[in-house]
């Protein structure tokens, strides 16, 4: 392995990181959305809160990591993405703003108009963040972002099957996530009603899940060739394993063990981002930047992995810590359960 893919996995490891965590927390929203009247989904929003509200600032941390990472250590690829994809970039950020604004003020305001006004920003703006998101995956992974600055076309290249189906894909992943890592929030905290209920919408969002994953077989083939081809070969293993960690996964829901259900939607997910790498490797834009073309100076490579360790030393324990402490407290405090 090379300095310059030793940087870059480490940068994987904080997109597989911001993929889960940060997924999770997105689809909370998505499912903060879907809950019901202010009545009906009193329950589902309090667990929602009392689960991601400790946390869901510290999920983004993630998403500077990656954002550094790329930007110190392969400057090329940044400045490619940053100026081709300004359009989904600046969506997605502004989507961050939005919903971390709105579930911020959402807390302190008193009168139910205000409530309902803030929570369907917050909500909205979760689900419209992963979509955006998505579709910038979607077009780095077919071959839509030319080295150069904009060198591609600030449209298309986001807006072409590829990355619509990334986008949506996106979004009902991260609904799947928050769902499975929902139900046993609201079993630990002794309400099974509400476990039940997210309980059928993880079961409900993974078969929806695994049913685009069919259909984005025809979409790949048709608008994406050269990663196709890819994932159908030496990447074929990997996608397998997603497919059953997946299935696994939808099995463990239906026996209602829910950590272990954790486990295998986390796996399903890790090795689908895995899949897209060793299918792009080695890559960084297909097909026109190789990842030691587009890698900055050996002393810088050095400097910028040398700070990942130190920085992994001291932020992995304490988000460890940090989120064991309020699942642990949110236990304590409990939540009404939905009426």
């Amino acid at each position: 392995m090379t300095l310059a893919e030793a940087v870059l996995a480490a940068m994987w490891l904080g997109v597989i990181a911001y993929a889960l965590f940060g997924g999770a927390d997105f689809g909370a929203g998505i499912w903060d959305l879907l809950a019901g009247g202010s009545h009906r989904g009193a329950g589902q929003r309090a667990l929602i809160e009392h689960s991601i509200g400790p946390v869901w600032e510290a999920n983004h941390v993630w998403l500077i990591f990656i954002l550094v990472v790329l930007w110190t250590a392969f400057p090329p690829a940044f400045a490619a993405i940053a100026s081709t994809l300004y359009i989904p970039v600046l969506a997605a950020a502004f989507g961050m703003i939005t919903r971390g604004a709105a579930f911020a003020f959402r807390a302190g305001v008193e009168t139910l108009a205000e409530r309902r006004v803030l929570g369907a920003a917050f909500a909205i703006a979760s689900l419209c963040t992963p979509f955006f998101l998505g579709t910038v995956a979607g077009a780095v992974a077919s071959g839509r972002v030319p080295p150069g600055i904009a060198a591609g076309d600030v449209v298309t290249s986001w807006l072409n099957p590829t990355s619509l189906f990334s986008g949506v894909l996106a979004v009902v992943v991260c609904g799947y996530l928050a769902a499975v890592f929902l139900c046993e929030d609201a079993r630990r905290e002794g309400h099974p009603e509400l476990a039940e209920r997210f309980r059928a919408r993880a079961l409900g969002s993974g078969l929806v899940a695994g049913a685009l994953a069919l259909t984005g077989i025809a979409v790949l083939r048709a608008d994406a060739p050269l990663l196709f081809a890819e994932l159908r070969g030496r990447a074929l293993p990997v996608v397998a394993a997603s497919a059953v960690a997946g299935l696994v996964s939808l099995a463990l829901l239906l026996r209602r063990r829910y950590v272990a259900a954790r486990v295998t939607a986390a796996a399903a997910v890790t090795t689908v981002l895995c899949g897209w790498a060793v299918a792009q490797y080695p890559y960084l834009l297909e097909p026109g930047l190789t990842i030691d073309q587009g890698a900055a100076g050996p002393a810088t490579l050095r400097a910028v992995l040398g700070s990942v360790v130190a920085g992994a030393v001291l932020l992995v324990p304490s988000l460890v810590f940090l989120y064991r402490l309020f699942q642990r407290d949110a236990a304590r405090a409990g939540v009404d359960p939905a009426p």
